[in-house]
């Protein structure tokens, strides 16, 4: 059956997400002046696993699952999308490129779970891709050809995680994210030790100041458990088509964020790639349904006779 809406008060749920996530890429790009970004991650996932992991019990999935949706959803994530942001990507276009990640998460879901995406869902997506396409017009000196491939390996990676948090069922899903961070933040200190090197990450950790600590902050304890557990308990209870495509306003809510506190520009072509990213979610969301209303309306008898 093809994907259908959500109930208004999980759609709210939905936005309420997508804006903490979008305004997130503010957050670590003011936390990457003061921290190399294998360090972040690695500080990031500590304080989403401690203390909570000692008061929540394991969810009840195979540790092989727990562990592809932790470095799926987490590791390589972001590993990959903050290497990409310190290479070159600012905040406002890391948001958008980001969102590849839809398409590759309806992709995965129409060939391992067989769910079946309708002809508004594709045409929302070309819409959307519109507005992919005047950013990436406009783009000039904001993105680095290896930070474009970092935020598209993160993109592809936050999809398989969308698909293995479909695939585990309903489970506790804050003690999803705990867990699943826990085996990250050791992976990812290993590799900041091994590639950024212990005198980095000496030097950044006591000349790091505040603005960095609070951004830090806001990543682990609204960007990750309190979005991430939504949005794990969302995947639950509805087909991944219907949910991952609210992630389309993700870069919205980035670029005006990234306007409001980093001072990048919000000029007349961002508002019309804001808009055209708004219709193909409207459309992908609500398309069917509106064509069943409609085809509905139209073979009810006239009565009016």
């Amino acid at each position: 059956m093809p994907a259908a809406a959500l109930p208004i008060r999980r759609l709210l749920l939905a936005l309420l997400i997508v804006a903490i996530w979008g305004s997130n890429f503010v957050a670590i790009k003011l936390a990457l002046h003061d921290l190399p970004p294998l360090l972040l991650v690695t500080l990031r996932f500590i304080f989403v696993a401690v203390p909570a992991v000692f008061f929540l019990p394991r969810p009840a999935v195979p540790v092989r699952q727990l562990l592809v949706y932790g470095f799926s959803m987490f590791g390589f994530q972001f590993g990959f999308m903050f290497l990409g942001m310190k290479l070159g990507v600012s905040a406002g276009l890391a948001s958008l490129i980001l969102q590849f990640q839809v398409f590759v998460t309806l992709g995965l879901a129409v060939v391992f779970l067989k769910e079946t995406v309708a002809w508004p869902q594709v045409v929302g997506a070309l819409t959307a891709t519109a507005g992919f396409v005047v950013v990436g017009l406009h783009t000039g000196g904001d993105v680095t050809v290896a930070g474009f491939l970092c935020l598209l390996l993160a993109a592809v990676s936050w999809a398989i995680g969308n698909l293995t948090s479909k695939r585990l069922g309903k489970v506790n899903a804050l003690a999803l994210v705990v867990w699943g961070s826990l085996p990250v933040a050791g992976a990812m200190a290993i590799a900041s030790l091994v590639l950024e090197g212990p005198t980095l990450i000496l030097h950044s950790l006591t000349h790091v100041g505040l603005t960095a600590v609070l951004s830090t902050a806001y990543t682990v304890y609204f960007s990750t458990l309190v979005a991430y557990s939504l949005w794990s308990w969302l995947l639950s209870h509805h087909p991944a088509t219907t949910v991952t495509p609210f992630a389309l306003l993700v870069p919205v809510f980035g670029m005006i964020t990234s306007a409001l506190f980093l001072g990048e520009s919000l000029p007349a072509w961002k508002l019309l790639a804001a808009t055209l990213v708004i219709a193909g979610l409207s459309l992908t969301i609500f398309g069917a349904g509106l064509i069943r209303i409609l085809r509905s309306a139209s073979v009810q008898p006239d009565s009016s006779f």
